[in-house]
């Protein structure tokens, strides 16, 4: 399951903070604000596709991710490879290391954590 781009926003907010009440939430955006009914109905959806939960505290809500970021972008990038590359990682590190318009140094260092993996294997 995915989550639209309001929600991720508001996912990314929640896992900085790692738990936070509405107000909290509401807090970490720029302004303007979104209202705390939107934010509140973001929540709602976000607890029924089972990314986030929450402990009750008194008649407030202390809401956390159920979800590790790493593990969300891991299986989106692993989507963007298998609907847009043919489900070739090398055709997404070609794609990626020419249009991404990185520096030698990131290529270098790119470069060097490929050869620890495949160290490692």
């Amino acid at each position: 399951m995915q989550l639209s781009k309001s929600e991720e926003e508001l996912m990314n907010i929640l896992w900085k903070q790692q738990k936070a009440f509405l107000k909290d939430l509401l807090d970490a955006y720029p302004e303007p604000r979104p209202a705390p009914t939107t934010i509140a109905t973001l929540l709602k959806r976000m607890t029924d596709k089972g990314f986030v939960a929450y402990k009750s505290s008194g008649r407030s809500r202390e809401y956390y991710p159920t979800v590790k970021k790493k593990d969300y972008f891991s299986k989106h990038v692993n989507g963007l490879i298998k609907n847009f590359f043919n489900d070739s990682a090398s055709q997404f590190a070609s794609f990626f290391t020419q249009e991404a318009d990185l520096s030698k140094t990131e290529l270098e260092d790119l470069k060097k954590l490929i050869d620890q993996e495949l160290k490692k294997k």
